[in-house]
């Protein structure tokens, strides 16, 4: 039961999540959308982890709880959720950096299927995150536009391993979707689409041109609009 309640909450989760990058900010739509991602987020890496995917179904969690907590009002339970947070990231990079190392020196330089550089790219966003976490928890959480773009770029990553955990291995995607998507171009498309997606809105937040930020009672109901 678990293997098809993993791929259900793949699929939802993509799809949840292309939702929330398209649809106007701040909305009832992008508020219910990313909500239900979140869930389904917690879904997806849960059950990779019973399958024996624990690194990345707990860093799927970790992207997802902690993109949801730059959006709760701040409070003594999201602090312990930052803390905890800080913790698995750092314990991760460690872990990381050691399987790449083994990954660099390995035949082939894979360990486990996993290329030496994809190992050291994921330790270094994990590093980046971690940063993060460590400034929210000595000077309280962003306001404004830092605050967005925190949120921002980690629900567009939690939605990167989603896709990426799917759209990479041909056999997953012939299941689903007929010949001319399992061609090797086609399937990193949707990949590079979140990417794409999450330097188009970091710009908007982080530019001249960036959306307006309503910040309530110290929380984020970030209700933004766009121009």
């Amino acid at each position: 039961m678990i293997l098809p309640i993993h791929i259900a909450a793949g699929m939802l989760a993509i799809v949840l999540g292309a939702v929330a990058l398209t649809v106007k900010k701040g909305g009832a739509t992008h508020r219910r959308s990313g909500l239900v991602f979140v869930y389904a987020m917690f879904v997806l890496g849960l059950t990779a982890a019973i399958l024996g995917n624990v690194g990345g179904g707990l860093m799927a969690v970790y992207f997802a709880g902690t993109a949801l907590m730059t959006v709760r009002p701040e409070s003594p339970w999201t602090r312990r959720f930052n803390i905890a947070a800080l913790v698995f990231a750092v314990g991760f990079t460690i872990l990381t950096v050691i399987s790449g190392v083994k990954a660099f020196n390995s035949p082939g330089r894979v360990l486990n299927g996993a290329p030496f550089f994809m190992l050291f790219f994921i330790a270094a966003v994990m590093i980046l995150a971690a940063t993060g976490d460590l400034r929210t928890i000595r000077f309280g959480m962003p306001r404004g536009r830092p605050r967005l773009a925190r949120h921002l770029w980690r629900m567009c990553f939690a939605l990167f391993i989603a896709a990426g955990s799917f759209f990479s291995i041909r056999a997953r995607v012939a299941k689903i979707l007929p010949e001319p998507f399992t061609t090797a171009p086609m399937r990193m498309l949707p990949i590079l689409l979140v990417f794409a997606a999450m330097f188009y809105w970091l710009w908007r937040v982080r530019g001249r041109r960036g959306l307006p930020v309503l910040v309530q009672n110290d929380s984020v109901s970030l209700a933004t609009r766009a121009k």
